[in-house]
């Protein structure tokens, strides 16, 4: 969990819960999964037909994002839709691009 101390910086008391979900979101094709499903859910065939992926691939990633709470899931007779979990996961990728994006144009060698 994050907490502030009195001189505003952070601190972790425990990170195995934002190491999870880091874990979760390091894979891109995972990350193509959220931001297709960022606007409204949809099912895997609609998620396949979008990013071009295979179903069982497609379908191993959304096992994982379920598995880490990221994106719900609901029946509706044979069909299982996907949404995510809460939209403040397309903040956080936003701020991980603009992060990565920075740290990559002031990077002098690798």
């Amino acid at each position: 969990m994050l907490k502030k101390n009195h001189k505003n910086s952070l601190y972790m008391e425990n990170l195995q819960a934002p190491a999870f979900l880091a874990k979760s979101l390091s894979d891109e094709n995972r990350l193509r999964i959220l931001l297709c499903i960022s606007n409204r859910k949809k099912s895997v065939s609609a998620i396949v037909e979008e990013l071009q992926l295979s179903q069982p691939l497609i379908s191993h990633h959304l096992k994982e994002l379920k598995r880490s709470l990221l994106v719900k899931v609901e029946r509706d007779g044979p069909f299982i839709y996907y949404e995510l979990a809460d939209k403040r996961i397309i903040d956080i990728l936003m701020n991980l691009d603009r992060l990565a994006t920075d740290l990559l144009t002031r990077r002098k060698t690798f």
